[in-house]
């Protein structure tokens, strides 16, 4: 296989963005990393394009990168688009790798851009709900086809009675009544935290700590969406959304793009910009498995670390996929940053904090940089793109050479139904 490089990123600020479009939004990240490699999109041979919600809450489905590139100049060559959960992003940057990879590009871009904000927000909150397998969820799947598209829910889902699909519903979306009050994501992530808590001995303290952390993070990145300052007595004390998880334990709901130009070793000397490596790229899906089993974050990291010839012990910063505070110490020992349980451990001993041994999520992370989640596998790779180049302020990572990206997305059973790992090198 062809070395791949990065040679250019563009990102928008993440925030809600009410008077913008995804392709307002698209265009402003393509033609910063445009400008960023030195070309124009006449050099771009192949374009992958991520948006997860698109279909659901603006409706454009089949065609959402054509659409959103109109104007780009990109149009004419090959746009491929890329749904895939809140993995979206990187996997359209695991399919513009394979094209540089594979020989058949030199030059390559991949985009992710998402509007999540709608005047309704119980919208957002059901388009993110359809995320998991709504085959073996009947009573969750009738809320949001309620709240999408105006349908009543059946009488009773197959072989059930009335009283039982009232109860399914209810059950979903948190008690009220067959209301949905937020994602059906973060009820699974609430039930995933308990089990967490009482296996490594954690406590709601230590999920708030990684609120804090990531928040003083995200104090200095102009492009996050939250940029205050955060004490742990503050997120305890915001509202619950699904117990024991409060609001700052959770991502919010944004918009935004960013945007990654990739290229062969020889197109980036050609054109006389600073590369970072792409060393190891994976795609990998959930499975059913048992919780003793290992996740598919576990597996992907285990592949990528080999095609990298490096192990998590080489990693000087990461950026994972905190969409749930206690998603990050679950993902400090599924990357094998330290052993199974003692992902406290490691958030109080400062490691994981900038200007410790292994910084996580610099940029703030889903909590606080936002999650427009067709756009966030990208997002993450701008940030630690420019952290091996030096370019991140007041939080870079000094002496960054190789760095790690995680981006999972959806559930298929006990499992993210995609997860894209990804090692840079500097």
């Amino acid at each position: 296989m062809n070395e791949v490089v990065v040679i250019g990123t563009g990102m928008t600020r993440f925030g809600k963005f009410f008077d913008r479009s995804v392709r307002s939004l698209a265009e402003e990240a393509v033609t910063e990393a445009l400008g960023d490699a030195g070309i124009g999109p006449e050099a771009v041979e192949f374009t992958a394009f991520a948006n997860a919600a698109g279909g659901i809450l603006q409706c454009q489905e089949m065609i959402r990168g054509q659409s959103a590139l109109h104007h780009t100049g990109l149009l004419g060559s090959p746009i491929v688009n890329v749904e895939n959960a809140c993995a979206s992003a990187s996997s359209a940057v695991h399919l513009a790798w394979q094209s540089i990879a594979s020989g058949s590009a030199e030059i390559a871009l991949a985009v992710g851009a998402e509007k999540l904000t709608h005047a309704d927000k119980m919208r957002s909150f059901a388009a993110i709900g359809t995320a998991i397998d709504l085959e073996d969820l009947s009573g969750i799947r009738d809320m949001l086809s309620t709240v999408l598209l105006g349908w009543p829910p059946p009488a009773a889902p197959a072989g059930g009675t009335p009283d039982a699909a009232a109860s399914a519903g209810s059950a979903a979306s948190g008690g009220s009544g067959g209301k949905l009050q937020s994602s059906p994501f973060m009820q699974v992530y609430a039930q995933m935290t308990q089990l967490y808590l009482s296996r490594s001995g954690g406590t709601k303290e230590d999920l708030a700590a990684v609120s804090v952390k990531n928040h003083r993070h995200a104090s200095e990145n102009p492009k996050a969406q939250y940029r205050d300052l955060v004490t742990i007595d503050e997120v305890l004390a915001s509202r619950i959304v699904a117990d024991p998880l409060t609001v700052l334990m959770c991502s919010p709901i944004a918009d935004g793009a960013a945007a990654l130009v990739l290229a062969t070793p020889e197109a980036a000397a050609r054109l006389g910009v600073p590369a970072v490596k792409v060393l190891a790229s994976v795609l990998a899906s959930g499975r059913d498995r048992s919780l003793d089993e290992p996740s598919v974050a576990e597996r992907a990291s285990l592949r990528a670390y080999e095609q990298a010839g490096i192990g998590p012990e080489d990693l000087n910063v990461l950026e994972v996929h905190d969409a749930a505070a206690t998603a990050e110490l679950q993902l400090y020992e599924e990357l094998g940053l330290c052993p199974a349980g003692e992902g406290p451990k490691l958030l109080a001993s400062g490691a994981t904090t900038i200007g410790g041994r292994v910084p996580v999520n610099p940029s703030g992370g889903l909590l606080s940089r936002g999650h427009p989640i067709g756009a966030t596998g990208c997002g993450q790779l701008v940030e630690l793109a420019d952290q091996l180049r030096g370019r991140c302020g007041a939080r870079q990572v000094e002496g960054a050479r190789f760095a790690l990206a995680e981006n999972g997305g959806g559930f298929i059973g006990a499992d993210a139904a995609a997860t894209v790992i990804t090692i840079l090198g500097s």
